[in-house]
């Protein structure tokens, strides 16, 4: 029979099976959490140990042994025998609704002996015909309802796993469990499954709106900060600038052409060796300097921080005797096969820092801070971080915080807080990275997540305009692609010219404006590699016009921004997000995947085709909206065909918007 826990207001039942807690975890909100044989405070994840504030709990046990629980807008049924669902306490109504597996089964936890002191894991929920399924981080599918998609929770290149599930029936569940696994979103159930675990933990809130869920989740896991001023314009990045000339040549050139510019990235291989964190002094003759330049040019400097360490960078050795590098389970270190500046094969094993580890983290910061923050660097990208290996290794690594298998989707959300702390102990009170991948809270440590190494095509764009979506809906604000992606794209080629342009107005009206990509020619990936020109004036005249234009209206368009990140910061709400975020009440809007809001009154509509140069708008209900090339008024709740031609893509603004303004100059 469920019994009261005095301390946290919530429920525990214990059977011959398994230990089942439910607690109150903040308003509208529970956290659940069983195990076998008894339940582990403390372990690694995105809740703090102690739960946010939620007044007015009720609970009752029931003659029957059944128990209730009331919080806010969630309402929690607890069965006799352990299950659970999920109310909305207002109207009744069911959100969730946890189901046996099968016919005969003893419960909807499956708690699997592995042998080695873990449990393979499986929790199964009922599913819903009506139900849309949003979230769950970044994933390469071509999908925005998540709805018949089996989402592996692993790790890698263009995929973050942020096991955040955002539901059109009006509740958010955080899988709040590091382990590899996969969440299965099939009709005829939910099955979220860990690979290995000690226990499961999920938390779960109610929400009348996606604002409300969305306000929910950053309470639980944490509010971003502010996004730093300068970050709000125009990054320019390419693989890779080759010295220190070359990189301030290309600023000294934006500031001739009078374009603004907010970010230059130095990109990998600037150092000595892998795990070296300073720069190259032959290539990079005066750090300072080089700085002090740029600041007078209003430009911030991002350089790359991979987490791999060569054997022969300064840094290897006292990791490695220290136990601060990444083990394998098959005995020794971790490692991967990577380019070398040092004689020998071309690639050399490359270890892993345990970004999992407290003192690893401390000496990757002591290392940044000596050698790029003491030159006034306080912008790092933090490349690779998943980090970048097979899923065969990354169920083979240890760290310290345990088995791979167990705790590997932590290593980017620690590898960022390291820096994050840092920073703010340094006093930069809004710190910000641009990180490859991220977990569930990556966001409270300013993390600005992009989509990896992507190909460079209109398909690959199109493909990132629902993933962006889905990040928005997992809790991180500050996101962005390569704008004309990654691999490829011939600067002389007319047809990827137009590629180039269309991402580009894409990547105008995205939280982070950021170009960069491997252009042609090509070169060997190697530590002297450098891609091809990829600046605006790179792709000819007549599209530098349209990408300056762009520059130009995203610089009139920061003061927009800096209310969004406000916004962002205080409430947790995604400047970039799905129509139905600000609609929720319009059917239609919940199923529109192909344009999206800039905050609640810059309405986009991506082109993401060749040659397309018109195309269907659905304008939400509840409003009127504004072409703002055209200045025509549209009633909202209405599909428009607007005109796309190669210099502009469709955008339309709330009708007496003031962020219209911004738009004017380019009638």
């Amino acid at each position: 029979m469920p019994v009261l826990l005095p301390d946290t207001g919530g429920l525990e039942l214990r059977t011959s099976q398994e230990v089942l807690r439910v607690e109150p975890w903040g308003p509208h909100a529970v956290r659940v959490r069983a195990a076998v044989t008894a339940i582990e405070s403390g372990l690694p994840g995105a809740l703090d140990a102690t739960p946010p504030p939620a007044p007015g709990v009720e609970q009752t046990v029931l003659d029957d042994g059944s128990a209730r629980l009331v919080n806010g807008r969630l309402a929690v049924e607890l069965s006799a025998n352990g299950m659970l669902r999920f109310l909305h306490t207002a109207t009744g109504r069911e959100l969730l609704a946890e189901q046996r597996p099968q016919l005969g089964h003893r419960g909807p936890r499956i708690f699997a002996p592995r042998g080695d002191g873990g449990y393979h894991l499986q929790q199964h929920f009922a599913a819903y015909d009506d139900e849309r399924i949003f979230g769950l981080g970044q994933h390469p599918n071509g999908r925005f309802d998540q709805k018949g998609v089996v989402v592996d929770l692993v790790q890698a290149n263009v995929v973050a796993a942020i096991p955040f599930l955002h539901s059109s029936r009006g509740y958010g569940l955080l899988w709040h469990n590091p382990a590899l696994g996969r969440v299965e979103l099939g009709a005829d159930g939910t099955r979220w499954v860990a690979e290995s675990t000690g226990q499961l933990d999920y938390w779960i809130t109610a929400g009348d709106t996606p604002a409300e869920i969305m306000a929910s989740y950053a309470d639980a896991t944490g509010h971003p900060p502010l996004l730093p001023e300068w970050a709000s314009g125009f990054w320019q990045s390419k693989l890779r600038y080759r010295d220190q000339d070359e990189l301030l040549a290309v600023a000294r050139e934006y500031a001739r052409r009078d374009l603004p510019l907010s970010v230059v990235v130095c990109d990998f291989f600037h150092w000595p060796h892998m795990g070296d964190w300073r720069f190259e002094p032959a290539e990079w003759p005066d750090p300072a300097k080089m700085v002090q330049e740029l600041a007078e040019l209003g430009v911030q400097l991002a350089v790359s921080v991979w987490p791999t360490v060569e054997p022969s960078s300064d840094n290897h050795e006292a990791l490695r005797t220290n136990g601060l590098l990444v083990r394998d389970v098959q005995g020794g270190l971790l490692t991967t096969h990577w380019p070398s500046r040092e004689p020998g094969p071309a690639y050399q094993p490359m270890a892993w820092y345990d970004a999992t580890h407290p003192r690893a983290r401390q000496l990757l910061w002591q290392q940044l801070s000596e050698h790029y923050r003491a030159h006034g660097i306080t912008l790092f990208w933090l490349d690779a971080c998943e980090p970048d290996v097979p899923q065969h290794l990354a169920a083979r690594a240890v760290y310290a915080a345990g088995p791979g298998i167990q705790v590997g989707n932590l290593y980017p959300l620690l590898h960022a807080q390291g820096v994050a702390d840092g920073l703010r102990a340094a006093g930069v009170d809004r710190p910000l990275t641009l990180i490859r991948s991220a977990w569930a809270g990556s966001q409270r440590h300013g993390a600005a997540l992009w989509s990896g190494d992507i190909p460079a095509t209109f398909e690959s764009l199109a493909i990132q305009v629902k993933a962006g979506l889905n990040v928005a809906l997992s809790g991180i604000p500050w996101w962005n692609t390569d704008i004309g992606g990654f691999h490829g794209g011939n600067p002389d080629d007319p047809a990827y010219r137009e590629v180039l342009v269309r991402w580009f107005q894409y990547g105008t009206f995205s939280p982070i404006m950021r170009l960069h990509g491997d252009r042609e020619p090509n070169q060997a990936f190697g530590t002297s590699m450098t891609g091809g020109p990829n600046e605006v004036w790179s792709y000819g005249e007549d599209t530098y016009e349209i990408l300056a234009a762009h520059i130009k209206l995203r610089e009139r368009l920061r003061p927009y921004l800096a209310e969004l990140s406000e916004q962002a910061h205080r409430t947790g709400a995604p400047p970039m997000r799905p129509l139905f975020f600000d609609f929720p009440a319009d059917e239609r809007a919940w199923a529109v995947d192909d344009q999206f809001l800039l905050g609640p009154d810059v309405l986009v509509a991506p082109v993401t085709a060749a040659g397309e140069r018109a195309r269907s708008v659905y304008l939400p209900a509840g409003t009127r909206w504004q072409d703002t090339a055209t200045r025509t008024v549209h009633d909202g709740g209405m599909t428009v065909e607007a005109a796309a031609p190669l210099d502009r893509i469709p955008v339309f603004v709330r009708e007496g918007a003031a962020v219209g303004a911004a738009f004017e100059a380019r009638a």
